[in-house]
């Protein structure tokens, strides 16, 4: 597929959205793309390809964004015809990540290593990369975090782990970029219907029924609201639960 022509003359607003591909990334990236070149990220090319198949003719266009997130050199890569083509960044959604189960007892430092890679180390050295960008356009930074970014229960210490660290970074982040323009938010879903929620009932070998729990769409909903914020104010911290006694 050939990159989609970007329909306006004047510089357009852009959002590079990580883990596009399925769950809340590819539910975002649908809502965002409505009014913004979307930069659809993913781990494999076809998956990032069918999104931008998907998302055709909905708003200005798509770019491309392959790249293993852990990988700091296939990150650059990807990123640099996006940097060279659009001078400014306006949102990077953080929605990449993994939530392998495990108890105290069980959990191994290979597993911590993975998960601190994937779900905080990639987000800190994405956002260095893409801050030049960010302060050009005065942009957003959007970590999708969790309830779990709060609270630790049975068999989600590393997950929950990742959480705590990822608010610490937004905490920083927003503090440090106040001068600079850029905005930080953080995104605090309650279980939502994904593809990793039915993962973890399976392990808890629990009944899962998607539609008891919250919809991808709803948590788009709640991006749209921090990226829309009037520039005078900030959309800090959104957490986003059940409405049912789930």
């Amino acid at each position: 597929m050939t990159d989609q022509q970007i329909t306006s003359s004047a510089s357009p607003r852009t959002a590079l959205v990580t883990g596009a591909t399925r769950g809340i990334g590819r539910a975002v990236a649908e809502d965002l793309a409505r009014d913004r070149v979307v930069f659809v990220g993913g781990r494999r090319s076809a998956d990032v390809e069918r999104v931008r198949s998907e998302l055709e003719g909905l708003g200005p266009g798509t770019r491309p964004f392959v790249a293993e997130l852990t990988d700091d050199a296939a990150v650059k890569t990807a990123w640099a015809p996006l940097a060279n083509e659009f001078p400014g960044l306006n949102v990077v959604v953080h929605s990449a990540g993994i939530a392998p189960m495990a108890r105290v007892e069980e959990a191994t430092r290979e597993q911590w290593r993975e998960i601190f890679e994937v779900n905080v180390f990639s987000v800190a050295q994405l956002t260095r990369l893409v801050l030049p960008q960010l302060r050009v356009a005065g942009g957003d930074v959007v970590a999708i975090n969790s309830g779990s970014g709060f609270t630790a229960g049975p068999a989600s210490l590393l997950y929950s782990g990742t959480k705590f660290a990822l608010r610490a970074f937004t905490n920083a982040l927003r503090e440090e970029e106040r001068e600079n323009g850029v905005r930080v938010s953080s995104v605090h879903p309650g279980r939502v219907a994904t593809d990793m929620q039915e993962e973890l009932h399976a392990y808890l070998d629990k009944e899962y029924r998607a539609e008891e729990w919250i919809q991808p769409t709803q948590i788009a909903a709640a991006v749209r609201l921090v990226v829309d914020a009037e520039p005078t104010a900030q959309v800090e911290v959104i957490t986003v639960r059940p409405s049912g006694t789930h």
